[in-house]
């Protein structure tokens, strides 16, 4: 059985409150303007891929047709995006 003192508890709740660490601001803006850039990027061009291969995939034998491919790309670009924000304010 291991015991220990209550020093050592609090010694490990302040090492775990003093590990926070905090980005300059240099990184978040290169990483925000990544996740953005990387959004806008996929949105663009998955949107005009679509719009060039539209007959071969509405002729194809899949369910997937043009809406839920829309869907996934605005859902991809979304999350790019709101990561891109997330990354600059918190």
């Amino acid at each position: 059985m291991l015991s220990s003192s209550s020093s050592e508890v609090v010694s490990a709740k302040q090492a775990i409150k003093d590990d926070q660490w905090d980005d300059c601001m240099s990184c978040r803006v290169t990483g925000s303007a990544a996740f953005i850039g990387l959004g806008v990027y996929s949105y663009y061009t998955g949107m005009n891929n679509l719009r060039k291969q539209e007959k071969a995939i509405m002729q194809g034998p899949t369910k997937y047709k043009m809406g839920s491919r829309r869907l996934g790309i605005a859902s991809i670009s979304a999350s790019l995006i709101g990561l891109g924000l997330w990354r600059a304010f918190n």
